[in-house]
């Protein structure tokens, strides 16, 4: 769950506020067929602009950045491992720090997407694979690979915290582009 500061409670006060006023106006109306609409509009609009503000005030208040990232592939047992610190860079305790990694096949990352860049099992292995699916049932292998990890929780203001994590490298890939990215919720 978000861990909420002053920030968040100023604004859902000032939204709730403009809520009630709304209501108050709805039920001041003259014609009564008017009523239930303004107050399905009225709760409408207050859910919406109190869902946008709770994302513009973690966006604003909850900041992190990653340093020293380094990554290990481990040929054995087909991983890749990546290292860093994540640092609280903001005034507000972060409730959740995610890291998200993207990476990317040849040819992808730079915008060459050609129908040559796809793989394509060769020798024993194509010939087998062709022999037994059909051209439309067959599966290209993936080119880019999203994973996301929770690397750290409550990480007060100007705190630091190192991680490790590790997953499946697939075994197609033979250059590829990485794109990290840290949020804090």
């Amino acid at each position: 769950m978000t861990l909420f500061n002053y920030w968040h409670f100023i604004v859902l006060g000032v939204i709730f506020l403009g809520f009630m006023l709304g209501v108050i106006s709805s039920f001041r109306q003259k014609n009564p067929k008017f009523v239930i609409p303004m107050l399905i509009s009225v709760t409408l609009i207050a859910a919406l602009i109190g869902g946008f503000s709770i994302v513009v005030v973690d966006k604003y208040t909850k900041i992190v950045k990653l340093y020293k990232m380094e990554n290990k592939r481990l040929l054995s047992t087909e991983q890749i491992i990546y290292t860093g610190i994540v640092k609280n860079e903001g005034n507000h305790k972060i409730g959740k720090v995610t890291f998200e990694i993207k990476l990317v096949n040849k040819g992808h990352a730079t915008g060459n997407v050609k129908g040559g860049n796809f793989y394509k099992a060769s020798g024993i292995a194509g010939f087998f694979e062709n022999l037994f699916s059909s051209g439309s049932a067959r599966k290209n292998k993936i080119q880019s690979l999203t994973k996301e990890f929770v690397v750290a929780t409550n990480l007060k203001p100007g705190a630091a915290k190192s991680f490790r994590v590790h997953f499946k490298f697939p075994p197609h890939f033979r250059s590829m582009s990485q794109f990290a990215k840290v949020t804090g919720h």
